[in-house]
């Protein structure tokens, strides 16, 4: 869609010189129309005013914008994101492209776009609003409420989720954030895949885009992203990957904290699985007996997801069959023979730590 609206621009600036603010003027009037066939129902400014309480309470906050909660009558509490970016035709483009291929998104594992609003001062995205916090709150507090059976099925329903984007939508969505900040987990602890703020639309022609490493969280980020070539749908394979290690151990991948044999976890763990001592690994995960067979699938899955090379790590629906113990797991090699974390990326990682993941 996209595509087809940056050709009409060009066609009309050579046919008629009109200003390209008058052209996407046009363009939004007639997709926002179109938009408003769909579910996700449109909102005016003040509508959003009023549900947020004038914007009282904060979710959270990213580059691309800070979220609310809000209150709407028959839709109880919902997530509400107000975006930054001027009203230009490229951020127009992209806010048309998010409406356009998440707002038809239904997924038991992804979190619903349910409106939006897009009024002369006033671009935001409303959400179903989860209650019950990210995955992060549950790994890295001393307080673990979630048993292995459970963080398993959250494992398998991301991928799920992950899987559904990649290969059911009519156009390939690539996520490029995943991270436990978000996996979020309703009232009955079902997870949600967050999807709004980097995911960019790809072609099933074009499999390779291009772009810039310093929107991604570090420590999450597959090789590629931090080199100047194009990536595929495989760098959230990778990031999966280092999400399934922290819920393996129930720590951040990176812990500056330890001792440094014990400081990058994942690379802790392919040290134990090379040297044949997996059981010592389950036990140091504090991994009880009945769980073994899960975790060990689960220690596989995750060292062939984050391999260095893209085309060596599976597809997330082949993740799903795997963790699932319906599809045979080859045995992974060494992921991190040609130096994954480069000294500026274990930099970057380092000082990401402390703060958001």
């Amino acid at each position: 869609m996209i595509c087809l609206l940056c050709r009409c621009y060009k066609r009309s600036k050579i046919k008629t010189g009109s200003s390209s603010n008058t052209f996407v003027t046009l363009i939004m009037d007639k997709f926002l129309s179109n938009m408003e066939k769909e579910k996700p129902m449109r909102y005016t400014g003040e509508q959003l005013r009023i549900a947020t309480d004038n914007y009282t309470t904060v979710l959270g906050s990213g580059c691309f914008g800070e979220v609310y909660k809000g209150n709407f009558k028959g839709r109880n509490h919902m997530a509400v994101k107000v975006l930054r970016g001027n009203s230009d035709k490229r951020f127009e483009e992209q806010l048309m492209a998010e409406l356009g291929t998440i707002g038809k998104i239904h997924h038991f594992n992804v979190v619903q776009l349910c409106g939006f609003c897009f009024d002369r001062d006033l671009r935001a995205l409303v959400y179903e609003y989860i209650g019950n916090g990210s995955l992060d709150n549950y790994l890295f507090h001393e307080n673990k409420t979630l048993g292995y059976e459970k963080l398993h099925e959250i494992a398998v329903g991301t991928a799920r989720g992950i899987a559904y984007l990649h290969e059911d939508c009519k156009q390939r969505i690539i996520h490029y954030d995943i991270k436990t900040g978000n996996i979020l987990l309703d009232n009955k602890r079902i997870l949600k895949l967050l999807i709004f703020g980097l995911a960019k639309l790809c072609s099933r022609e074009n499999t390779h885009i291009t772009m810039t490493g310093g929107r991604v969280t570090p420590g999450y980020a597959a090789p590629e992203i931090w080199m100047p070539f194009p990536v595929t749908h495989k760098c959230d394979v990778y990031s999966y990957g280092v999400l399934l290690f922290e819920i393996i151990g129930r720590r951040r991948n990176l812990d500056i904290n330890l001792r440094e044999s014990q400081e990058w976890f994942s690379v802790w763990v392919w040290k134990k699985i090379d040297a044949g001592e997996l059981g010592e690994l389950i036990k140091a995960c504090g991994i009880k007996k009945r769980h073994e067979e899960m975790a060990k699938r689960m220690v596989k899955v995750a060292l062939l997801c984050v391999q260095y090379m893209p085309v060596s790590r599976p597809i997330m629906s082949y993740v799903v069959k795997m963790l699932e113990g319906s599809a045979k797991i080859s045995k992974p090699s060494n992921p991190f023979q040609y130096g994954t974390f480069p000294a500026h990326l274990v930099h970057a990682s380092r000082t990401n730590a402390s703060t958001s993941v």
